[in-house]
């Protein structure tokens, strides 16, 4: 299943600030419960403003890598909001450097931090026991495929071996009952989130180009 309308996880919500944006932009989560926290800060004009509308105060903003695409508000919303900053390269207003296996609150619930390069070197996603914040390791649908796909590799730097890594990874790492996914691009997805991340995996592992000429 598709989502589109905010999420209530318990106490905790969860909604796409981005979601009707008219620019290309990566998805921006707004998580509000017991802490507040942005995954991702895109490109869309006005998402501080748009953020102002719904909570007073945010605690935190978590990358999940430094492209132009998901960090381009970030300065505007770190000058608003003044919250702590987490990011696994380094970042002039960096407040915390994350590693594999740290654990960071988001809203009510606690997520592990999984290290999954491949599409960039500083990519990381956050997995907890209902949902994964996927960044762009692997999204439910998107130009190449609707029902499991993963971000492009042929650009320099990133590589396919090291991202089918990272999606190893995620599924060796993902308990049972995951049934939320908040990728980067594309809809959110709510359902057997382990069969799509199994189904991106496939898929990569053809090493065809992820996009046909």
């Amino acid at each position: 299943m598709l989502m589109g309308a905010p999420r209530d996880c318990s106490t905790m919500t969860v909604e796409n600030l981005t979601a009707d944006a008219e620019v290309f932009t990566s998805n921006v989560f707004l998580v509000t419960g017991e802490r507040t926290v942005l995954v991702d800060a895109g490109t869309m004009d006005g998402l501080d403003a748009s953020i102002a509308e719904r909570v007073d105060a945010l605690d935190a903003v978590l990358i999940t890598h430094q492209h132009g695409d998901h960090v381009g508000e970030l300065a505007t919303v770190m000058e608003r909001f003044d919250p702590e900053l987490y990011a696994y390269d380094p970042h002039p207003e960096r407040t915390h450097a994350l590693e594999d296996g740290d654990v960071v609150q988001i809203g009510d619930e606690e997520f592990g931090t999984v290290y999954t390069p491949g599409h960039a070197d500083d990519h990381v996603s956050f997995l907890g026991d209902t949902a994964l914040f996927s960044g762009d390791v692997v999204v439910y649908n998107d130009g190449a495929f609707d029902d499991g796909s993963f971000g492009r590799t042929d650009q320099p730097g990133q590589s396919r071996e090291r991202l089918i890594e990272s999606l190893q990874e995620l599924l060796d790492r993902m308990r049972p009952g995951v049934s939320a996914m908040y990728p980067g691009h594309g809809r959110s997805y709510e359902g057997d989130v382990r069969t799509v991340v199994e189904r991106a995996l496939e898929r990569a592992e053809r090493r065809e180009p992820k996009y046909q000429n």
